[in-house]
């Protein structure tokens, strides 16, 4: 299915992301504007310490207006590769590095109006190894053991897409429900 992209404007540039405004032409002619959300990645990281716990962020994200539990992630630098970004936030967050670093998968966040893409990973083999966090995170530590963390994603305790996703894709190396 042909869809041409007649013009396309930055409507705004943030600190985060930028808003770009798309005119386009779909297959039957008609034409709309799209505002499309353009955001350089991210990364994910579901990190399992020695005693069998996912360690877990709990964290005020005001476009809810209210505290989250989520999986440690951050935004890709300019130039910055998923692996070394995902080694960055595990420390700036937890304050643990990663001996070990798998990637479990990857994915578009909001495909219906964001470039978003975010790269998901599993961090083993913790150790203290921490980096200043961000200057306006102000984050808690929360170490889950992995079934109860399972049991909160699917009573919808835990209420953030990228860490269900996590979950989801870390679910053959992790969880057995039996």
């Amino acid at each position: 299915m042909p869809i041409e992209t007649i013009n396309q404007e930055t409507v705004y540039r943030g600190r985060a992301f930028n808003v770009r405004r798309d005119e386009v032409r779909f297959p039957n002619q008609h034409t709309i504007h799209l505002d499309i959300i353009e955001h350089v990645g991210a990364v994910t990281i579901l990190p399992i310490d020695s005693n069998g716990r996912i360690l877990f962020v709990r964290q005020y994200r005001h476009a809810t207006g209210k505290e989250l539990l989520e999986l440690p992630a951050g935004t890709l630098d300019a130039g910055e590769l998923p692996d070394d970004c995902a080694l960055r936030e595990i420390r700036e967050e937890t304050g643990f590095a990663a001996g070990s670093l798998i990637k479990l998968g990857e994915f578009f966040l909001a495909p219906g109006y964001s470039t978003e893409y975010m790269v998901v990973y599993l961090a083993n083999e913790l150790h203290p190894d921490p980096l200043p966090g961000d200057e306006d995170e102000f984050i808690s530590l929360e170490a889950v053991p992995i079934m109860e963390a399972y049991t909160m994603a699917f009573n919808g305790t835990l209420q953030d897409g990228k860490t269900l996703a996590a979950l989801l894709l870390a679910q053959p190396y992790i969880y057995s429900p039996t």
